[in-house]
């Protein structure tokens, strides 16, 4: 590729992240002169690309024009993977959804099929969405595991032989494709679209089956040695517990604080004669019992109440910890289970206030997601634009293959 168009590339990721911008902007976050800029900026437009927005707010003089990518230049490809159910769907250059979010019941754990599966699964959704294959910027995928996101290998789930997932679904499907874990891709989220952007040192926690964990330091994502930080469902808060966990260890944080746990809990709670508005739970259907619980809870059911306001404590004692260590400005609250909102709170700071040397924690917030139930998606679409100026537009022939 060469310089001229990594230069508009960079300025069509910068409009992304920012959504509107001005060409000072611009030159600045470029660091490049305003002519330079202006350049690159009209030949956008000349193009299409680009469109005028208007003009900023007053701050005093000349109010500088306001430009913005056109919202149908070019889509993501965008999925969400957890342990049991797969989200795929097609964002545009707003995050708009493009069509329905498909759902696909594909359980990864001892599954030797389940990539097989999600190849097809891509391929039937992007034939039937009308949406021009040339158009399409990158798949992002979003997946629970230890993942390698430079060789592009899960080392927990999609087994391919140790091969890279990345290579495999680009032969298949002919569209540049990008992968993480989908903890740091919340984190992504967050960072550059959401309640951490512009912060420095957040902590952002995804709520889900498991719990995992987002890390931006100095103002950058932190994803370790081998890019497996973040496995805050693993730390030993609950030795006593002797809760067999996920990985097959004892007494790990996600055995009292994730969702499961808390419909796990439900479930013998009501065996035992609880009184509740509950009712019909079960491990069959997960995501219905947990919202069940959720808005049970949200309702004043007593039981779901208690349900929420011990995992938030327990889950406050892993909080407590990570702000011991790393003293962030921000906590951020998000993934599937941040939908339960302010009933986090209350538990999590009384956690805090017990285990936490004060001092350390005194400018720490805790807030809960703005982006609710679609954020591992919009963080899988921003995950291919945060790498939109070294993937191929163009991979060989570009058609889709028959599943």
């Amino acid at each position: 590729m060469d310089k001229q168009n990594a230069y508009k590339r960079l300025l069509k990721k910068h409009l992304y992240f920012s959504k509107m911008l001005s060409c000072a902007d611009l030159s600045v976050l470029t660091n490049k002169s305003l002519p330079f800029t202006t350049r690159f900026l009209n030949e956008l437009m000349d193009e299409g690309s680009v469109i005028e927005t208007g003009y900023a707010n007053s701050t005093g003089g000349r109010r500088p024009q306001m430009y913005s990518l056109r919202n149908d230049l070019n889509y993501i490809i965008t999925v969400a993977m957890d342990q049991l159910i797969t989200k795929i769907a097609i964002l545009d250059m707003h995050n708009n959804l493009v069509g329905e979010i498909e759902k696909i019941q594909l359980p990864l754990k001892d599954n030797d099929e389940a990539l097989a599966r999600l190849k097809d699964s891509l391929i039937a959704f992007i034939e039937k969405s009308g949406v021009v294959k040339e158009k399409v910027i990158g798949i992002g995928i979003s997946m629970p595991g230890f993942v390698d996101f430079k060789k592009g290998i899960n080392h927990s789930f999609l087994s391919n032989g140790n091969e890279s997932i990345v290579t495999y679904l680009e032969s298949e499907i002919d569209i540049p494709v990008l992968i993480d874990n989908d903890s740091s891709i919340i984190g992504l989220a967050e960072m550059r679209l959401g309640t951490a952007r512009g912060l420095k040192n957040v902590m952002v926690i995804n709520i889900s089956w498991g719990v995992g964990l987002g890390m931006i330091l100095n103002g950058q994502l932190f994803r370790g040695n081998n890019g497996f930080a973040g496995e805050f469902s693993h730390i030993p808060v609950f030795k006593d517990n002797k809760k067999i966990c996920s990985c097959g260890k004892t007494g790990c944080l996600e055995t009292e604080t994730s969702l499961l746990a808390i419909i796990e809990k439900a479930i013998t709670g009501l065996e035992k004669g609880k009184m509740s508005a509950l009712n019909n739970l079960s491990f069959d259907h997960v995501e219905q019992s947990c919202q069940a619980i959720m808005d049970a809870a949200s309702k004043g059911d007593t039981f779901s109440v208690e349900l929420f306001s011990e995992a938030g404590y327990n889950l406050g004692l892993g909080i407590a910890i990570l702000i011991t260590l790393f003293n962030p400005e921000l906590i951020i609250l998000s993934g599937r289970g941040a939908a339960a909102g302010k009933l986090w709170l209350a538990p999590i700071q009384q956690a805090i206030n017990e285990h936490c040397i004060p001092k350390i924690a005194e400018d720490t917030q805790i807030k809960i997601s703005t982006f609710g139930r679609r954020v591992d998606l919009i963080g899988a679409a921003a995950l291919v634009m945060e790498n939109y100026e070294r993937i191929e537009v163009a991979l060989p022939e570009r058609k889709i293959k028959t599943a």
